[in-house]
């Protein structure tokens, strides 16, 4: 068992200027805090980790293990039944798909896979380097305005990576003197970016409870007493948090900013192409689109396959072309990747069915966990089912596999001790079949390993 390294004292921790303590949630803990720099050579230093992932699980296996450690070799398309390589016995095996955020299952749509073709055709693989030297392809001039459009933005500006534009927006727009607010759930992304734009400058950064409005409101009125009069606060939150599946409070947020004077921050990753009767995102699902200050996102999520983007005003996004290092020291997505994107806001807009269907998959599954006694919830896609502590979540994860079921288990550090869980990923291309086999896998090794107590 890992043991918690830190410098931090009890008084660090409960004084809210000091850096957003990371200890205690998913998304945000670093494995440097539990593995103390020892060593005097590279390879002295990496030994304890190394030994540490391959130590064996006795009661699924001496290699076992490794499901939880290293990623499960995929030799087909991510679809809700994909191809998978054994990792001990290196047999291919289709098996239920409930550990990918490919959400709408536009990762094989037809229609987006010709217009990735027609990109390599087109404009080749490759930009060659970041757009302010290389230049931009009118693909991403498109996929730029569709961005705004979709967001009720004047503008939008694309990276790499959701992670990418995180840091940009951070790195970009916070100056000295400045204070951000965020949630205390927020993704590793923001929290890297807090750490970042903190060393060398005099910007403040804290967290509030999460989804605490109360908590939130404290925050924001000591944040009026400090600082100068050109100092700007900003207030990050997520609109579908990725590790419990639940929404932000966007209207009472809005209206906190609205009242303190405060610039919201919206990562709506996961709410992107899924939230909203027409999948514009959490801003939809709050009818306030339009009324963020600055939306970041990905397109790794439901939009299947990767890079970022940030909408905000025109004149926040030229800024940010410029201050944004993240993108102005990054290579342009490959004109194929664009493509696809748009491609896959062209199939939200057809086929609205495909979000009606996650919905009703989603709202299933929830019901049927819930009625057979699991611990679970949830506001969207992301279904977390808390599995107790005395129960072996290798040995749920390892039995899970071996049923021909692919899903995530969550575990210490990741999350606290005494919240382990099982993260269920619904797609729309789930079949009632599937959905029947997952809850009946899941009662079965209930029997077996005494889940519902």
């Amino acid at each position: 068992m890992l043991s918690k390294q830190t410098n931090k004292s009890p008084e660090d921790v409960k004084n809210i200027w000091a850096a957003p303590d990371t200890s205690s949630h998913a998304e945000n803990f670093s494995f440097k805090d539990f593995f103390p720099a020892i060593g005097s050579s590279l390879a002295e230093r990496v030994k304890p980790c190394s030994n540490w992932l391959h130590t064996p699980n006795t009661s699924i296996g001496s290699n076992a293990c490794m499901l939880n450690y290293f990623p499960r070799e995929v030799v087909g398309p991510i679809e809700n039944r994909t191809l998978i390589k054994d990792p001990l016995t290196g047999e291919i095996r289709s098996m239920l798909m409930f550990g990918s955020n490919n959400y709408l299952g536009l990762t094989t749509h037809p229609y987006v896979r010709e217009a990735a073709k027609r990109a390599i055709e087109e404009f080749g693989v490759g930009m060659g380097g970041p757009p302010l030297l290389n230049g931009m392809s009118s693909l991403h001039r498109q996929l730029e305005a569709r961005i705004a459009q979709f967001k009720g933005a004047e503008d939008a500006l694309l990276f790499a990576s959701g992670f990418q534009a995180q840091l940009g927006w951070v790195n970009g727009l916070l100056r000295d003197d400045d204070i951000l607010i965020c949630d205390e759930l927020g993704h590793a992304s923001l929290y890297d970016a807090i750490k970042l734009v903190s060393m060398g400058s005099k910007v403040r950064a804290f967290s509030f409870k999460h989804n605490d409005c109360n908590d939130l409101e404290q925050r924001l009125i000591k944040c009026q007493q400090l600082g100068t009069p050109e100092r700007l606060i900003y207030v990050a939150v997520e609109g579908v948090y990725s590790m419990d599946g639940d929404l932000a409070p966007l209207v009472a947020i809005r209206e906190l900013c609205d009242r303190y004077g405060a610039i919201l921050v919206v990562d709506d990753a996961h709410g992107t192409g899924v939230m909203g009767k027409k999948g514009g995102g959490t801003d939809e699902h709050f009818s306030l689109k339009g009324r963020i200050d600055v939306t970041m996102g990905t397109f790794s999520k439901a939009l299947g396959v990767t890079g970022g983007f940030i909408a905000a005003s025109r004149d926040v996004i030229e800024y940010l072309r410029f201050f944004a290092r993240s993108y102005m020291f990054s290579a342009s997505l490959p004109a194929p990747v664009i493509a696809a994107v748009l491609a896959g806001l062209d199939i939200i807009e057809r086929e609205p069915e495909r979000i009606s269907q996650l919905r009703v998959n989603s709202t299933y599954l929830l019901q049927q966990l819930q009625e057979a006694g699991f611990q679970a919830s949830s506001d969207s896609a992301i279904i977390p089912v808390r599995i107790p502590a005395e129960v072996e979540i290798r040995t749920l994860a390892w039995r899970f596999h071996q049923e021909g079921i692919f899903v995530n288990s969550v575990e210490y550090p990741a999350v606290p001790l005494n919240a382990q869980r099982l993260r269920i990923s619904v797609m729309a291309t789930h079949t009632q079949e599937d959905l029947d086999t997952f809850i009946h896998v899941f009662q079965k090794l209930d029997c077996e390993l005494g889940i519902i107590r």
